[in-house]
C-alpha cells in the first residue's frame, strides 16, 4: 500500500485535485476568451471611429460654402458656426455623464442615429433656418467618438489604455484624411452638397447597425470581470467611500436602463455633475485647457502667417497641414512602443511631450527659413498627438475608470472652451506680430508644465487620489 501513489490511497483528495485542475483550465480558457472577445470589440470600435470622421469629414469643408450660396452674410455664417461649438460646450458633460447611467450601448446608438438626423436635415437644408435647425441636432449629440473612448477604457486594462486610445485616434484620423477627398470629388457634381449630405447620413446609419450588431453581450462580461478583479485586487471598503463616483455608477450599471425614467435620469446627472466640480480634479482639466488652447493658437493663423513671413502660398500650407496630420496618424500607430519604452509612465510621457511641443512651437515661431518650419511640423505632428493621448489617460487615471463618460464629457467641454476662447487670443496676439499666437502658445505651455511639476506626486499615484472630495 505504501507504494501506491498517494493520490490512489486517497481517492477523495485525487478527485478534488482533478476538480482543481479542470476548474483552472476552465478559468484560464474563460479568461482567454474574454480576451478575445474584448479585441473583437476594439477593433470594430476602430471601424466605428474611422466612419464617424470620415463621413462628418466630407460635409464640414463644404458647409461655408454652401451657407453663402443660400445668401447668408458672413456675420450670419459665423454666427451658425459658433452655434454647433457653444452646444458642444453644454452638452459633452451631459451626455458623457448620461452614456455612465444609461449604458455605453444605449446613449452610443441614441448620438449616432440623431447626428444621422442632422445630416439628414442639413442634406434638404434650401434656406438659412433649415441649415441652422439642421446643426442643433448634431451640435447636441454629436459625441460618439467622446463614448467610444469611454467604452475602450470600460474594455482595457490600464495599462493597455494609451495604446488602444492611440490607435482609435489613428483609425479616426485617416477617416479625417479620406473624408474632404470623397467630399471635395462630390461637390464637383451638380446639387453636390446634398448629395454629400445624404451620403454622410447614410454613413451614420451603417455606423448605427455596426454598433447595434456588436457582441455586447461579451463587452458585459469581460467588463464585469474586470470590475471584479479590480474590486477584490485593488480596493477595500475604504476606497469605495473614497471614490463617490464609483460607487453611483455600480448602482447605475445594475439598476438602470435606458428606459428609465426622465428625471430620474436627469436627476442622476445632475448629482454626478455635482461630484466632478466638487472634486480635485481641476488641475488635470486645467493641463487640458492651456495645451488645448497651445495647440490652437499654433494653427490659428499658421496660413496667414506662413503667407506673411516667407510668401508662401495658401496651397502650400494646406499641404502642409496634411502632411502633418498624416503624421499623426503614424504616431497613434507607435504610441505602443513609445509607452512601453515608457514603461507606462503616462504623467512622464505626458511632461516630455509637452515640454517637446512648447519647444517645437518656440523654434516655429523663431524660424529663419521655411525648412525650419517643415521641421518643427514634422516633429510636432507626433508630439501632439502623443500629448492628446495622454491627457486623456491622466483624466482617466486620476478621476477613476468607473466614470469615464463623465470624465471624458467635462474634458470635451474644457477643449470646448478653448475653442472658442483660441481665435479671440489669436486675434489680440496677431495685432503685433504674426508670431504672436505661437509666442503666447508657448507661454501658456510653460504654465501647464509647470502644473504638472507641481502635482507631481499627485499624479505618480496611479488613482489613489481619485475624486477625493476637497
Amino acid at each position: 500500500v505504501s507504494a501506491l501513489p498517494r493520490a490512489l490511497r486517497r481517492p477523495g483528495a485525487a478527485a478534488r485535485m482533478e476538480d482543481e485542475e479542470e476548474d483552472e483550465g476552465g478559468g484560464g480558457r474563460g479568461a482567454a476568451a474574454s480576451r478575445a472577445a474584448s479585441a473583437r470589440f476594439v477593433r470594430c470600435l476602430y471601424a466605428v471611429g474611422f466612419l464617424d470622421l470620415f463621413g462628418v469629414s466630407m460635409v464640414v469643408p463644404l458647409m461655408n460654402l454652401h451657407i453663402k450660396s443660400l445668401g447668408a452674410s458672413h456675420t450670419v455664417a459665423g454666427i451658425i458656426g459658433s452655434l454647433y461649438g457653444v452646444m458642444q460646450l453644454f452638452s459633452s458633460t451631459f451626455v458623457g455623464c448620461w452614456s455612465d447611467i444609461v449604458g455605453r450601448r444605449y446613449s452610443l446608438l441614441a448620438c449616432i442615429l440623431l447626428s444621422a438626423l442632422g445630416y439628414f436635415l442639413l442634406g434638404n437644408s434650401t434656406t438659412v433656418f433649415l441649415f441652422a435647425f439642421s446643426r442643433v441636432p448634431v451640435g447636441i449629440f454629436k459625441h460618439t467618438l467622446s463614448i467610444s473612448k469611454a467604452l475602450l477604457s470600460d474594455l482595457v486594462s490600464e495599462r493597455d489604455r494609451p495604446l488602444v486610445m492611440g490607435r482609435f485616434n489613428a483609425a479616426s484620423s485617416v477617416g479625417f484624411i479620406l473624408g474632404p477627398v470623397v467630399g471635395g470629388y462630390l461637390a464637383e457634381f451638380k446639387g453636390g452638397f446634398y448629395q454629400t449630405s445624404f451620403l454622410c447620413a447614410s454613413i451614420f446609419l451603417l455606423n448605427g447597425g455596426l454598433v447595434w450588431m456588436l457582441p455586447w453581450s461579451e463587452e458585459n462580461t469581460s467588463s464585469r470581470d474586470r470590475y471584479q478583479d479590480k474590486e477584490t485586487n485593488s480596493f477595500s471598503a475604504k476606497s469605495n467611500h473614497d471614490h463617490p463616483l464609483k460607487s453611483a455608477t455600480g448602482r447605475a450599471v445594475t439598476n438602470s436602463s435606458f428606459f428609465q425614467s426622465p428625471w430620474i435620469q436627469v436627476a442622476t446627472v445632475l448629482k454626478k455633475i455635482k461630484e466632478i466640480a466638487c472634486s480635485n480634479l481641476w488641475d488635470v482639466f486645467l493641463l487640458r485647457f492651456l495645451m488645448s488652447v497651445a495647440i490652437l493658437l499654433y494653427y490659428s493663423n499658421f496660413t496667414l502667417a506662413m503667407e506673411e513671413r516667407f510668401g508662401v502660398k495658401p496651397l502650400f500650407s494646406g499641404y502642409l497641414m496634411s502632411y502633418s496630420s498624416a503624421l499623426g496618424v503614424l504616431a497613434g500607430c507607435l504610441l505602443g512602443p513609445i509607452t512601453r519604452l515608457y514603461r507606462h509612465d503616462t504623467y512622464r510621457l505626458l511632461l516630455h511631450s509637452s515640454t517637446f511641443t512648447c519647444t517645437l512651437i518656440l523654434l516655429y515661431a523663431s524660424a529663419p527659413s521655411i525648412w525650419m518650419v517643415i521641421l518643427s511640423s514634422t516633429f510636432l505632428a507626433f508630439s501632439t498627438t502623443i500629448g492628446r493621448t495622454c491627457i486623456i489617460d491622466l483624466e482617466l487615471t486620476v478621476g477613476g475608470n468607473e466614470a469615464s463618460g463623465t470624465l471624458l464629457g467635462v474634458g470635451q467641454s474644457v477643449t470646448s472652451v478653448g475653442r472658442i476662447i483660441a481665435p479671440l487670443l489669436s486675434g489680440l496676439a496677431q495685432e503685433f506680430s504674426p508670431c504672436g499666437p505661437p509666442s503666447l502658445a508657448v507661454g501658456l505651455g510653460l504654465v501647464a508644465i509647470m502644473i504638472m511639476n507641481a502635482n507631481r506626486q499627485k499624479y505618480r499615484s496611479h488613482g489613489s487620489v481619485k475624486l477625493k472630495h476637497q
